[in-house]
């Protein structure tokens, strides 16, 4: 029995052979995805290539800032604490890097509204700008990877992906896993 995965036909392991995977999909595609994905977490997240993306985008952030940006991109302000929980790394990281971002004009501390003893980080002006540049270079070279896919096979992955992270999420809120909320692009 063969099954489509985004186009591409798969074949499910025989009877016996056959390890059911939440009794649907077959184990061989799951296999397959947890090896593309592993792959493509590797390429996006190297060093070289923040490297490139940083001087595309002309961003001198080190890698372990750009999450910090996208996170704080997302919300109007968030306390040094919750960003640390979010990105799921030790408060001491989250504080050298927010210092690093603060220096370079990109975050600032401000005064927490509901508990004046406590601080927030927020994107300055400039930490919008740099994110958004980041962000626009990073989709450029992934526009360059899949040149030669056709609009609607990227229309079909897209929506395959989105699919897949819902319900990634939807699995860890049920087995009591905080989920951070889906970022939007931008």
């Amino acid at each position: 029995m063969s099954a489509s995965l985004a186009g591409v036909a798969v074949h499910e392991p025989s009877a016996a052979g056959a390890v059911p995977v939440a009794g649907r999909a077959p184990a061989a595609a799951v296999i397959e995805l947890e090896r593309a994905l592993s792959q493509i977490a590797y390429l996006i997240t190297r060093h070289r290539q923040h490297d490139r993306t940083a001087v595309e985008a002309g961003v001198p952030v080190s890698r372990a800032a750009v999450p910090i940006l996208r996170l704080l991109a997302q919300s109007p302000s968030l306390r040094p604490g919750e960003i640390a929980a979010r990105l799921e790394v030790e408060p001491p990281h989250i504080a050298r890097q927010v210092h690093l971002l603060e220096r370079a004009g990109y975050a600032e501390s401000v005064p927490d509204p509901g508990d004046r003893r406590a601080h927030t980080v927020r994107l300055t002006p400039a930490g919008r700008d740099a994110i958004g540049r980041i962000s626009r270079a990073g989709r450029q070279q992934m526009l360059k990877a899949l040149a030669n896919w056709s609009p609607q096979e990227l229309q079909q992955l897209a929506t395959l992906i989105s699919r897949m992270a819902d319900d990634f999420s939807a699995y860890a809120a049920s087995e009591g896993i905080d989920v951070p909320p889906r970022a939007t692009s931008g």
